[in-house]
């Protein structure tokens, strides 16, 4: 048996050996942080860890598109990862809009959760980094975010933990209900990566609030709740989960306010599509495919954004734009329109006739809503919105006027938007509406004496030329007679000169 002190010896002797080896270690992994980047470490550690046979490690990686679409457990993930952020992290992304009342807090790229699940844990890290592609609107950033475990728990984490995570990310949202507005390029808002950037949808419409006819309001609810509840439906007839709305009418009839009150019913994001600013039927394609599941597309002023070169046309150089209409019903209507489920596509013209036909037809266009001139139930609707009262003695005398003149609603909103006192602000409104009454007339009177005295000149035209007709015939009958004549002259002097 060895003596207590040579055991003590060899046990002081190997401890501060062990010391020294982990003083080493822990000074060349500092170094090798210093200079080796983090994700060649691991890459380096995962290296070794296969050759050593003693990897037990697996790591989900979840890119944020799948090809062009969004890819749904990315956006989960992260929604899911902001109900597990602690004080332990070193860094926090944090962001707030001017009316949102709380912070919103994200986890930032490079820094890691650990979360518990049944009994064992899951590392959660948020990565991102610049690609080499660029666009209009720069280069873009491609973010990824990894799950790592232990290997058995593979099964569990598929068929269990994932699916956990994409219900708790749902009920957020539900809870939240934050409706984002989207555009081309990166604004000061959010952005997605792509070639969209985001802002919160602060716009206060409802249907409650527009004024529009409430029949036509009312069909237009419906058709709203027939297509949000047509999952089933629209798989078993074959079609894509999709549709369009055309809204027509003058300036100032609340086309863009009726937008709103969509999204805000239907608690769907909006993305505002300006066509000038695409140039290429596969940049189209790829934008739109890139938009989220329900969602509204709206491409305003479809007549006038920019000329679309039409399918029977020869080719033509329009700045070099390559966009078509073709490429654009295409995308809305053909094959590229069955990526993603729920959307809704949305254009506003102010003049119909304007547009191709190709556009107008049901699974493009499925519902045509024509916004009008304020209307004695519009007129409710906006007199309760801004000075806060739903009857009073002067409406009889208002409908009638307001049933004679083409007025907006944007021009009655601003006419009320001028006086607190119900009274005031309906006497001035009637003072309104009777000056847009004469003027009318005026504008009828004048437009009907050019029509006179247009008519006047072509008649003044026509009567000349029936005299110059009739001068051309008088002419021609007057040569004959005096051909006749002379021809009968020349007879009778043969005949004597025969005598």
């Amino acid at each position: 048996m060895p003596s207590t002190t040579s055991v003590l010896s060899t046990y002081t002797a190997f401890t501060a050996s062990a010391m020294l080896v982990r003083t080493v270690i822990t000074e060349v992994q500092t170094v090798t942080s210093q200079i080796i980047p983090k994700q060649l470490q691991t890459m380096m550690l995962s290296k070794l860890g296969g050759l050593c046979g003693n990897s037990s490690q697996m790591t989900l990686t979840i890119d944020e598109y799948n090809g062009y679409s969004i890819n749904q457990l990315y956006e989960a993930s992260e929604i899911y990862l902001r109900t597990k952020i602690t004080a332990s992290l070193d860094r926090l992304k944090i962001s707030k809009t001017p009316k949102e009342k709380n912070l919103s807090v994200t986890i930032s790229k490079d820094e890691k959760i650990i979360d518990i699940f049944e009994g064992f844990s899951l590392v959660w890290e948020m990565i991102s980094q610049e690609t080499k592609e660029q666009s209009q609107c720069g280069r873009f950033e491609k973010r990824v975010i990894e799950l790592s475990f232990h290997k058995k728990f593979m099964e569990k984490v598929l068929s269990c933990y994932l699916p956990y995570v994409m219900e708790r990310s749902n009920a957020i949202k539900e809870q939240s209900k934050v409706v984002k507005l989207y555009a081309l390029g990166h604004f000061g808002g959010d952005s997605d990566g792509g070639g969209w950037g985001s802002t919160n949808l602060d716009h206060p419409a409802t249907f409650d609030t527009i004024a529009m006819d409430p029949r036509l309001k009312q069909a237009l609810i419906d058709d709203l709740d027939r297509f949000v509840k047509g999952r089933d439906f629209y798989r078993r007839v074959g079609k894509a989960w999709k549709r369009g709305y055309l809204l027509y009418g003058p300036p100032g009839t609340g086309k863009s306010s009726l937008i709103a009150a969509m999204a805000n019913y239907l608690k769907f994001n909006i993305y505002d599509l300006e066509l000038a600013s695409i140039y290429s039927d596969s940049e189209l394609r790829n934008l739109l495919v890139s938009t989220s599941n329900r969602s509204i597309l709206v491409i305003e002023d479809i007549d006038c954004s920019i000329q679309l070169q039409d399918r029977q046309d020869g080719e033509y150089d329009n700045h070099n734009r390559r966009l078509t209409l073709s490429g654009l019903l295409n995308s809305i209507d053909g094959l590229w329109s069955s990526c993603g489920d729920e959307k809704i596509i949305v254009f506003t013209t102010n003049h119909k006739d304007r547009l191709d036909s190709a556009l107008l037809r049901p699974g493009r266009m499925d519902m045509h809503i024509h916004m009008s001139y304020c209307s004695p139930s519009g007129l409710r609707i906006l007199v309760s919105n801004y000075l806060g009262i739903s009857d009073h003695k002067l409406f009889p005398e208002i409908d009638k006027l307001i049933t004679e003149a083409e007025v907006t609603p944007a021009e009655i909103a601003e006419e009320l938007l001028k006086f607190e006192d119900a009274d005031v602000g309906l006497e001035e409104l009637i003072k309104f509406l009777r000056r847009k009454n004469t003027k009318m007339i005026e504008c009828e009177t004048e437009v009907g004496a050019e029509k006179r005295k247009a008519r006047e000149e072509v008649d003044g035209d026509e009567n000349i030329v029936d005299f110059i007709s009739k001068s051309k015939k008088m002419r021609s009958k007057r040569k004959k007679k005096s051909d006749m004549l002379r021809s009968k002259v020349v007879c009778e002097e043969n005949a004597l000169k025969l005598n």
